[in-house]
Formats: structure tokens, C-alpha cells, sequence
């Protein structure tokens, strides 16, 4: 009953057993081990994308972090959504990797739309040399509300960035258990609806540690290899990262660890529905469900053993019917068992 994270998921044994199958003799460092060039062509074939540039970094933060590094100077601004992990959960290592600052974008369900975009980015570089001037557009897909973006409203987004010629990096860190959703293709979902880049996710989807940079414009591919070196996030055992994703890949694994962790998501979706006291407080469209229940409830189900976030307060001290926020993320080794635990736990 582990629904804290995806996170916390084990890695998939086919990626361990290529990491075992890649730990043998000797391979080049730094990206040139063979390996990586079949990630790449991989990669490219199914972003329908022979020209895109493609690296590999340890995790999400780093990735998104040299992506807007390599895409914005330090007196821009780069817009998102003010839920946006880049600007909760990355401890300012944007800023730090970019020199430049976020400007919060309000969001509704997790989501920013076309009008406060536009908003937010005329209301930028309008004070001349004494303001930030307009960056890039940052979307999460999943956003960090467990929703999703549909693909006009991908494209309605980038289609502002674009009237203020500002590039779209699009933060994938699920963007595998959008794809299965939306049942669209990663090209779809990426640059034919605007978004110059992205980081692809692969940890909290069945890898060890990787995810990859995905560039479509490949004007800006040497300034992000050289800020990913200068950054410390260029791995010598490269060929580690390269064999995770290269299992992480094939034959689609990495849909099918999705499609399970949506699956396990609707399984307990449809029986916190069913309970009278749990309220979700976004549909849920991949593999997080957010919803409020009173802190004895909270209480009583931690202490019986299933285990996820609290959001907003102590379950333990305070008013035992005020409502608290919990979150909960299936990843793709959840079982059916492990969900129909929690349900028989939370009407118990």
C-alpha cells in the first residue's frame, strides 16, 4: 500500500538486468559507448525526428535545469505554472543554472491557460534595461496536479510563446503516462505542437536513474552539451545511463509501465469515489490522485499501514474532522492486490 511517490518504485528488472549485461569489459566514457548511439537512433525514431539531438543526464532536476540553461539568458524570465516542479521542487537549481528568474503563470487544475500566459508575458520586458526580458515557456505534462494538457492546448500555448518569439521546453518527467492517455504519439505530443524541447522521463517509470534530453531545434545542441559538462552532469560511465534507457525502451516497455501505473490509478480513483468522506479535488488523468478527508481518517489509514503524503497538515495533532490534503501516485509495479488493500483498509 506504498503510494507516496513513483519514485520510490522499484526499477524494472529488464533495466537491471541490461545495467548487469552492460557492466562487462570496457566501453568508451562520456557518451561515446555503443550503446548510446542505438538510445539515440531509438529516440529519434520514435519522435519521428531523424535530425533531434539527444543526450542522457542522471535526473529530472539536472534536466530540466541545463534545458532552460541552454535556452535562456540570465536577464530573461522564463514563464510556467506556479505549481510548476521547476519552481517547488527543484530548490532554485533553475535559477542557479540559468542565472535567470521564474515568473508564475496562474494555473487552474494544474494548468496554465493561453490568456494568463499572454498575460504574464506582456506583462514583461516593458521597463527596458531596468526589467527581466521574456524567456522561454515552461509546460509540465503531466502537471504536478496529475492532470493533463490536451494536445490544442499544448499548441495554444506555444502558439503564444511563439507570437513573442520565445521558445517551449516541456518538463516530461511522465510524459509517458500523459502519451497513454491522450493516445497520441510523442511527436504529437511534442514539437508538431510547438515544443522546441523536453525532458523525457524514465526514473519515476520503471528506470534506475535517467532521463533524456530531447532537443528538436539542433541549433541549440552544442551550447547543452557544453553547459551539461560545465554542470557536472556529464556521467564518465555513461554507458549505465545509455543501458537503462536503451531496456527502458524496447519493445515499448516504458508504455506498458505507464498504462499499469493509469491502470492502478482509475482502480483507486473509482473506490475514493465510492467512499463518503474522500473528495478528489482534480480528475485525475494519469497516475496522482489528490483528494481531502478528515485527519482521523488520514490518521487511521496511515497507522493501518498504507503509506502517502499528507499535504497540508499534521495527521496526527489538530482537529480530527478538519480536511486534509493527501496525495497518492501508482507507478508501474502496483498491483491490483495492493490497490484493493488500500480500498478495504479506507471503508474498514
Amino acid at each position: 500500500m506504498f503510494f507516496a511517490s513513483d519514485n520510490a518504485g522499484p526499477a524494472h528488472p529488464k533495466v537491471m538486468e541490461a545495467l548487469i549485461a552492460a557492466n562487462q569489459g570496457y566501453a568508451m566514457g562520456y557518451g561515446a559507448d555503443p550503446i548510446m548511439d542505438q538510445v539515440r537512433s531509438q529516440i529519434r525514431d520514435i519522435f519521428e525526428a531523424p535530425e533531434a539531438a539527444v543526450y542522457l543526464i542522471i535526473n529530472g532536476t539536472a534536466a530540466n535545469s541545463v534545458l532552460l540553461g541552454t535556452m535562456t539568458q540570465p536577464w530573461q524570465t522564463i514563464f510556467c505554472a506556479d505549481c510548476a516542479h521547476i519552481h517547488e521542487d527543484e530548490c532554485n537549481a533553475p535559477e542557479f543554472y540559468t542565472q535567470a528568474k521564474l515568473t508564475l503563470v496562474p494555473t487552474q487544475d494544474g494548468k496554465m491557460s493561453p490568456d494568463a500566459l499572454r498575460s504574464r508575458i506582456s506583462g514583461e520586458e516593458n521597463r527596458g534595461v531596468h526589467g527581466p526580458q521574456r524567456g522561454p515557456l515552461s509546460i509540465t505534462q503531466t502537471s504536478e496536479k496529475g492532470t493533463l494538457y490536451s494536445l490544442d492546448e499544448i499548441g495554444a500555448l506555444t502558439a503564444v510563446a511563439s507570437e513573442y518569439g520565445l521558445k517551449t521546453h516541456m518538463d516530461g518527467a511522465r510524459f509517458a503516462n500523459a502519451l497513454v492517455t491522450l493516445d497520441c504519439s510523442p511527436a504529437e505530443m511534442t514539437w508538431k505542437a510547438g515544443i522546441d524541447t523536453l525532458s523525457f522521463g524514465g526514473t519515476k517509470n520503471g528506470a534506475m536513474g535517467v532521463e533524456a534530453c530531447v532537443i528538436f531545434d539542433p541549433e541549440l545542441a552544442w551550447e547543452f552539451e557544453l553547459r551539461r559538462k560545465r554542470g557536472g552532469h556529464l556521467l564518465s560511465k555513461h554507458r549505465f545511463l545509455s543501458a537503462q534507457m536503451q531496456a527502458y525502451l524496447a519493445d515499448g516497455l516504458w508504455l506498458d509501465m505507464a498504462r499499469a501505473a493509469n491502470t492502478r490509478c482509475t482502480q483507486l480513483a473509482a473506490g475514493l469515489r465510492d467512499h463518503n468522506t474522500a473528495q478528489m479535488l482534480f480528475a485525475p488523468q494519469a497516475n496522482i490522485i489528490f483528494f481531502q478527508m478528515p485527519r482521523a481518517e488520514h490518521k487511521r489509514m496511515l497507522d493501518g499501514g498504507a503509506v502517502y503524503y499528507v499535504m497540508d497538515g499534521n495527521p496526527e495533532e489538530g482537529d480530527p474532522q478538519e480536511l486534509l490534503t493527501g496525495r497518492l501516485v501508482t507507478d508501474w509495479s502496483m498491483t491490483e492486490k495492493g490497490v484493493a488493500q488500500f480500498l478495504d483498509l479506507l471503508r474498514s
